[in-house]
């Protein structure tokens, strides 16, 4: 069994940062097992890939709307899944969720239905 929660989320000015936490409960695996991802999800648009780290390799990997400002990072002795934003935009503004997955995804496919857990999610608001 897995369960994921979110926190960490906001409201914040352009240009500002937030760090994101997901902490992972596993139960019969060990949370370095799991693959890890960040995705979005604005109002009226679909879900979106943010950034993504294996765990085979700990390679990382992110979208191109977030590639140089966010970075995500994991803490396996902790059971907790980051992401740090750095220069925020209003377009950023979304609910963001944090999803495992025993599979690591294939290159470029960081899609949600790759992911089989999902947390409930925690939103970032980003004003102009």
């Amino acid at each position: 069994q897995v369960q994921l929660v979110e926190s960490g989320g906001g409201l914040v000015q352009a240009g500002a940062s937030l760090r994101l936490s997901c902490a992972a409960s596993i139960s019969g695996r060990m949370f370095s097992e799991y693959a890890m991802a960040w995705f979005r999800q604005a109002p009226g648009k679909e879900r979106e890939f943010v950034g993504g780290i294996n765990w085979k390799n700990s390679f990382t990997y992110y979208g191109d709307r977030v590639k140089g400002r966010f970075t995500v990072s994991r803490d396996n002795a902790k059971n907790t899944f980051y992401l740090q934003m750095d220069s925020l935009k209003p377009e950023d503004t979304a609910v963001y969720y944090c999803a495992a997955d025993l599979l690591d995804p294939p290159p470029g496919g960081y899609e949600p239905a790759m992911y089989d857990h999902w947390g409930q999610g925690t939103q970032v608001t980003v004003s102009s």
